[in-house]
């Protein structure tokens, strides 16, 4: 199969790498037809977890498990004593190594704990089973097991068949944890409870979860995964997890999670690393089987047991939790054998070598082609660093499948022009470039921070605008010079991010309003403190605090986008920009929008070319009730003004710029 030419008009630059791309495609068709024997769809083959791990059918339990490096394999657990019995022995299957064992009804029990105890030629070791759905950890030995999970009754979903909004994803991002006032670990319930209802207020149409999966260390945010079909214990129960996500399909929000797929965590008891003996089960045989920086084990996906294994989990969360997507962390790392470490993409030849894992994207591909398969309304979203070409495009048309990809590098880039430059030195030209430099052909999220710009040794960005004066000068009637300049910059970038954003928008729970310091989970560097480890909402609480006016021009600001349509509208038209001027002037979705960034300079009747007509003035961050100085009169309507020279058809309107403000108007007539 050849791909579609219009990749290749799209962009010319990819005609050299044909070759290339067509084996890809190849690639991906070829093993979707070895994985499927041409006689089952690949639904029907990502289907492991209906046959792995333990289940009740036929008045039995069933438990099976894939260890080909095994010699013999024991249940042990509560109801062995947590000693090897000849009658919780698994036997092997067949040749590819799958063991299974059936025990009557009786022998467990829901809540029972149990975990596998595994001999190998060379050694043995306890085991969580790979495809466990429940795992909890012991609070005084901290030891994890796996816990037989059969509820008397499953869990009832009050909103079925829900799909997903047809309009751009606007993201808030959230981790449960820390989602909470209190220094302690959150649970879904408390998110269900608390935190949900704001962000419904908020107009955000889709919350993206973190950390769901299975990790043994919360310092790790959830990127190392130990078990993969599990969701963590620590915030609650399956049923638990279900209940939110239900609440938030009933308040009309699609939820999607982070799916951790680039590597899994090097933990041997509670992880996958060396499970049956060998460390070349899941992973990459010698030093490519280690991601040496993240500490982490690296999946061949070359493996058709692998991508069982992958494939399947992609298929459970949809199943089991009714998940309306998935963001996919770390695709650079899977993309290439140098995993984006200390690399620049400046050519197109760094993605057409051999340091490009292929099979990697014949995975990615497959997954995408699967999810849709099951959820043609699900979303999915690539988190890649290296501009790799056709992320976001379908494999029929050369691409690998994903709905969106992420613009990573325009939080990068505020974060060096807040960190770096004076803002009246920021380079505007350059600045309207990066927020608008993406594939066009390809849909993208934008955003000006997520949770990594937060982390421990980083900043978010209005703690980095402030500093210090941040913790004494946030009140209402507090005039501080920092305090304000950081506070109008804060709408400014926010504003300008969202309005040229490709096809989406994130935002980081809590930098809505701005809020302070760091996120740093607890370790032995911190003494174990949740301090910096939760959300201070009590902040945005307080009338007599300046966040909530934060809070409002977010707000006001996201129904804007939904009101207009805006990120479903085309690319926004740049009308003007002058950087000693510091002004941005640019049409989208029938607005007009106007930034002057210069921080000392508000302009009277500064002129731009617009298309003709008459325009009126709808949003103003320079609003009193965003707590701004109220410099411009709400809803003030412009007519656009003829030029005086005779022959010229030039129209152009005249605006009122105050200093660090943007405004929003819109066209009338």
């Amino acid at each position: 199969m050849e791909t579609n030419e219009r990749f290749y008009e799209k962009d010319p630059f990819l005609i050299p790498y044909k070759t290339d791309i067509e084996r890809r495609i190849s690639n991906i068709i070829k093993k979707e037809a070895a994985l499927t024997i041409d006689t089952i769809s690949l639904a029907d083959f990502a289907c492991g977890h209906h046959y792995f791990g333990l289940h009740f059918l036929e008045k039995k339990w069933f438990f099976r498990e894939w260890a080909p490096g095994a010699d013999s394999i024991f249940i042990i657990g509560e109801v062995t004593g947590w000693e090897e019995k000849k009658e919780f022995a698994l036997k092997r299957i067949n040749k590819e190594g799958v063991w299974e064992i059936s025990l009557p009804a009786e022998v467990l029990k829901h809540g029972d704990l149990y975990r596998l105890r595994i001999h190998w030629p060379a050694g043995e070791g306890d085991r969580i089973p790979v495809y466990a759905n429940r795992v909890i950890q012991d609070p005084q030995t901290l030891i994890f097991n796996a816990q037989v999970w059969s509820p008397p009754l499953p869990y009832k979903w009050n909103c079925n068949n829900f799909t997903r909004p047809n309009e751009a994803p606007l993201i808030y991002e959230a981790h449960i944890g820390m989602a909470q006032e209190e220094a302690k670990i959150g649970t879904y319930k408390e998110f269900a409870d608390n935190t949900l209802p704001r962000i419904i207020a908020s107009g955000y149409n889709t919350i993206q979860l973190m950390a769901i999966q299975e990790h043994p260390y919360y310092g790790s945010f959830g990127y190392q995964v130990s078990s993969f079909f599990a969701p963590s214990s620590r915030f609650g129960t399956p049923d638990d997890l279900k209940e939110l996500v239900d609440k938030a399909h009933s308040a009309g929000l699609a939820v999607t999670m982070d799916l951790i797929h680039s590597h899994a965590v090097c933990n041997e008891v509670e992880g996958l690393s060396r499970f049956d003996g060998t460390l070349h089960q899941y992973f990459h045989r010698g030093s490519r089987g280690m991601h040496n920086a993240w500490n982490s084990r690296c999946f061949d996906y070359g493996k058709n047991q692998v991508l069982h294994f992958l494939l399947s989990n992609c298929r459970y969360w949809l199943d089991e939790y009714n998940f309306d997507g998935f963001r996919f962390d770390g695709v650079t790392s899977m993309l290439y054998l140098h995993h984006g470490l200390e690399k620049t993409f400046s050519c197109y030849a760094d993605y057409f070598n051999q340091t490009v894992d292929e099979d990697a994207l014949t995975y990615l591909a497959l997954a995408n082609k699967l999810i849709h398969e099951i959820r043609p309304d699900a979303v999915t979203i690539a988190e890649d660093i290296s501009g790799m070409p056709g992320l976001a495009t379908p494999v029929s048309e050369g691409g690998f499948g994903f709905d969106y990809r992420f613009s990573m590098g325009i939080p990068d880039y505020w974060i060096r022009l807040v960190k770096d430059i004076y803002d009246e030195d920021w380079p505007t030209g350059t600045l309207w470039y990066e927020l608008n430099t993406r594939r066009e052909e390809e849909k993208s999220i934008s955003y000006s921070e997520s949770h990594d710009q937060a982390l421990v040794g980083d900043q978010t960005l209005l703690f980095r605008l402030i500093g210090p004066d941040m913790y004494e000068h946030m009140t209402v009637k507090d005039e501080n010079f920092r305090v304000e300049r950081g506070i109008a910059l804060h709408k400014l970038i926010r504003l300008i991010t969202m309005a040229t954003a490709g096809n989406g928008y994130l935002n980081f729970i809590g930098n809505e309003f701005g809020h302070p310091e760091w996120i740093d989970f607890p370790r032995p560097g911190n003494n174990w403190s949740y301090h910096y480890a939760r959300r201070q909402w009590h902040l945005v609480d307080d009338p007599s605090l300046k966040y909530h006016l934060l809070a409002s021009f977010d707000q006001d600001m996201i129904a804007l986008a939904r009101r207009f349509h805006l990120l479903e509208s085309s690319a926004p038209m740049l009308l003007y920009e002058n950087t000693n001027d510091k002004i941005i002037a640019f049409r989208r979705a029938g607005l007009l929008f106007a930034f002057n960034f210069h921080p000392t300079r508000s302009f009277t009747d500064y002129c731009f070319d617009a298309p003709p007509g008459t325009y009126e003035m709808i949003f103003d961050s320079d609003s009193r009730v965003y707590g701004g100085y109220g410099r411009l009169i709400p809803g003030q309507v412009h007519q656009t003004l003829s030029d005086k020279t005779k022959s010229s058809k030039r129209r152009f309107i005249s605006l009122y710029l105050p200093t660090r403000t943007g405004i929003v108007l819109k066209y009338t007539e």
